[in-house]
């Protein structure tokens, strides 16, 4: 919907790659779907379910066995985001690096996004 030929819509870390097939392996699922809905203190939040099938709809971006699958109307507010997977001391998960945020809250969690 929101793509440029020759682009993918997200890139995915090779770290991140690894989980998400790791997690698709495990659970048997075709694919993890990402998006975003109302909500937190900023505004919307970053949401990822897993799939048992595709959405025609879906942009679908596939990296070393991961298969990353946006939401259609998540799919201009994701354009350009750089996913990641991090692992510290006191926590593990992805991180999203998304060039169209404006203001996100301080734990990370909840977003804004330019008034469109």
């Amino acid at each position: 919907m929101f793509s440029i030929p020759g682009k993918q819509a997200v890139s995915i870390s090779e770290k991140a790659a690894a989980q998400i097939a790791k997690l698709m392996a495990s659970g048997g699922h075709q694919g993890l779907r990402i998006g975003v809905k109302k909500g937190g203190c900023a505004g919307m939040e970053y949401t990822m379910d897993y799939v048992a099938e595709q959405d025609p709809n879906d942009e679908v971006v596939e990296q070393d066995g991961a298969r990353v699958l946006i939401a259609p109307m998540a799919q201009m507010f994701l354009f350009g985001t750089e996913i990641d997977y991090e692992t510290s001391l006191l926590e593990s998960g992805f991180k999203f690096r998304n060039p169209n945020v404006t203001e996100a809250c301080g734990c990370g969690e909840s977003i804004k996004f330019a008034e469109m």
